[in-house]
């Protein structure tokens, strides 16, 4: 006779256990937090077991869960942690991917911080800030609580206020002189990103006469305005410079929204791309990212992103392109680094690109590399980031358009000015070719980031599993596929932070880079989790990592953002000293039985060197001369530092640039981490 029924209210097991429970078999409460992970002070890393869509038996689970424990809480925020018993969609990931797999589940999650008035805005999973709440976490994992990982700060997306001490004017205003020089700096700063105005438009602009009523220059002269503004916030700032930045800003700002909006116009386009930039150089992103907004919208209604431009002259045709693919390139680029979807996205399938490009380069070759380089941008967001898992297959297939983008370079954006000539027309050009080669290293790390972490992920998983007590488990491996990928995001980070630390040993950057700073934070963040997740130091990361540190110092003295960037990427840096003290306190168990006794040599090798960076030891590798430095190829279609990983060749007249040192920018090595040991 079968057993009656048992009602549910009097069953005596839950229907869903978490995971510590089902590893150690004991009776679990159902709900998440379990009464025994409360009772244990292990709260935020209950989560219910994974029943569905699992590559692992319950053996494997059980035995990866004792040695992953610390990767539990990962992505389990307090904003995620109350829908994890919702649907198993929402669940985080715990497990490294198993070998020979396809992609690597996205361990980044989209954010809602909150700005200066405490709304909650969003960012996405794509986005720095993203990828820095995962770091957080891992921090927390291995070390415990630390000022990197529980900074007060942590949920605010940092802004600054608008400005009290604006002046309302001034007692005299900038002569020529003056507003040439500031307009010549905003040509700088915008170099390879923006160009809305020609060199004949801007030298026009100068000595315009301040806007009054009824006057049909006011658009004119607010264009000239926000260019002062522009130029006066990238220069070397002191209280008089900071004066004549806000009033013009101001000054513009007010024109621009002084019923301006009403009618779209093209000069209205070029006023809300450049109060954008300049909103990027005052730390205000939100603001930012409305503006090109309204400036999309706006063209929108123009229709530029049209090809059709056979009743206009030739002059307007090229003004039109050249203001639709700076709106364009700026938008993409801000929207990939928000992990934002772009306002001009709707409008580029009416528009054909390659024609675009073509009839662009011609009038500025940086202009048409950014605008491709940023519709790749978009795809990679859109392609790579939409779904739950990044695809090697898609990876690989990007990586192959940054490849042929790269080879499609024209050779003046591959080299820095060869010839005598003015110091601010070069320092436009190399500015201009920074920007380019930042963004396709930016690019590049935004589609192999995904599998560094997973990467990284089994790497901190055997650094625990050698420790005392905790059960081998030989599951625990990398898949090849994965480890060439978090190579190329690691070289492409060393590759962007050396060619800004040699564009500023040369004194050519600016006081304030709005774009740079949080490219350059984005891909310090790639040596700072390599290292925290190795034992031994590795010199070139460590390297690479302090001029990070050292660019985001200089430009702190005027921008409150890469002040933050500076302060989190110091904290980082206690965590990784942290982890290391640990490991050396607490050493893995010797388990080698057997060593050398007996050598012509005098010495013994009882153990062998440590591996460095990501470069597994069976990889091929090539031996060099010893007064070289080593280099490791991979026979893969990833980033190739001899077409655009690496976008300056040395100067071929060294008085070019008189009183600057560091312009011979040498060609690296293609990730030189290989160690002498790997090659016997």
């Amino acid at each position: 006779m079968p057993r009656p029924k048992v009602l549910p209210a009097n069953r005596l097991r839950a229907p869903e256990a978490c995971l510590a429970c089902r590893a150690s078999k004991k009776r679990c409460s159902g709900t998440f937090p379990c009464t025994k992970c409360v009772r244990n002070g292990r709260a935020d890393t209950c989560v219910p077991f994974r029943r569905s869509n699992s590559t692992s038996t319950p053996r494997q689970t059980n035995n990866l869960y004792k040695a992953l424990n610390p990767h539990v809480a990962l992505d389990a925020r307090p904003e995620t942690r109350t829908s994890l018993s919702v649907g198993h969609d929402r669940l985080p990931q715990l497990l490294p991917a198993a070998p020979a797999t396809s992609g690597a589940p996205h361990k980044t999650h989209f954010r809602m911080l909150r700005n200066r008035q405490g709304e909650r805005v969003y960012i996405g999973r794509a986005a720095s800030l993203s990828f820095l709440q995962l770091l957080r976490d891992t921090v927390t994992q291995h070390i415990g609580p630390s000022q990197f990982s529980h900074n007060g700060r942590s949920e605010d997306m940092l802004e600054t206020d608008t400005p009290d001490d604006i002046p309302q004017s001034f007692q005299s205003d900038l002569n020529a002189s003056e507003e040439q020089a500031y307009i010549r700096t905003y040509h700088i700063a915008t170099s390879g990103f923006i160009n809305v105005l020609s060199d004949m438009e801007a030298r026009q602009m100068v000595g315009t006469s301040p806007p009054t009523n009824g006057t049909s220059n006011k658009t004119t002269v607010a264009l000239r305005d926000i260019m002062i503004a522009i130029g006066a916030q990238s220069s070397k700032n002191n209280v008089a410079i900071t004066r004549v930045e806000r009033y013009f800003f101001t000054r513009a700002q007010q024109c621009a929204f002084a019923g301006m909006l009403e009618n779209p116009s093209l000069d209205l386009i070029r006023l809300f791309i450049l109060m954008s930039f300049y909103m990027l150089g005052a730390c205000r992103r939100n603001a930012a990212f409305m503006y090109l907004g309204v400036a999309a919208r706006a063209a929108a209604a123009l229709g530029l992103h049209l090809t059709d431009y056979t009743l206009l002259e030739l002059d307007e045709q090229q003004k039109r392109t050249r203001i639709w693919m700076s709106l364009c390139t700026l938008d993409l680029l801000v929207s990939s680094i928000l992990g934002r979807p772009p306002a001009t996205a709707s409008l580029r399938p009416e528009v054909t690109d390659t024609e675009t490009v073509q009839s662009t380069r011609a009038m500025d070759d940086s202009l048409a590399a950014s605008y491709s380089m940023a519709l790749i941008l978009n795809e990679i967001v859109s392609r790579l980031y939409d779904d739950k898992a990044a695809s090697t297959e898609v990876a690989e297939a990007l990586l192959d358009k940054l490849k042929q983008w790269s080879n499609d370079l024209p050779d003046s954006l591959l080299s820095s000015p060869s010839t005598l000539q003015e110091r601010l027309a070069a320092q436009e050009h190399i500015i201009g070719s920074l920007h380019i080669a930042c963004a396709y290293h930016f690019a590049v790390i935004i589609v192999t980031r995904p599998f560094l972490i997973s990467v990284l992920g089994v790497r901190l998983a055997r650094l625990h599993q050698d420790s005392p007590g905790i059960m081998q488990d030989e599951t625990i491996l990398e898949d090849p596929a994965h480890t060439t990928l978090a190579n190329a995001c690691v070289e492409s980070a060393l590759y962007m932070i050396q060619t800004c630390v040699e564009v500023h040993q040369s004194c050519l950057l600016l006081g304030n880079m709005c774009i740079l700073k949080a490219l350059v934070f984005a891909a310090a963040l790639i040596p700072g989790f390599s290292m925290f997740s190795q034992k031994e130091v590795d010199s070139t990361l460590e390297e690479a990592f302090n001029g990070a540190l050292e660019i985001l110092r200089v430009l702190s003295q005027q921008s409150a953002q890469a002040a933050h960037y500076f302060e989190i990427l110091n904290l980082l840096r206690n965590a990784i000293d942290e982890q290391r003290q640990r490991l050396r306190e607490h050493p893995p168990p010797d388990k080698k039985y057997v060593s050398k006794l007996f050598s012509l040599n005098n010495r013994r090798n009882n153990s062998p060197q440590p591996q460095r960076s990501l470069i597994s030891a069976a990889e091929p590798s090539a031996a060099t001369d010893p007064g070289s430095v080593q280099s490791f190829t991979v026979d893969t279609p990833y980033p190739d530092p001899e077409g655009a990983s690496f976008l300056f060749q040395s100067a071929d007249d060294p008085a070019a640039f008189p009183g600057c040192e560091g312009m011979e920018l040498p060609l690296w090595d293609r990730f030189p981490f290989i160690d002498d040991s790997l090659l016997n």
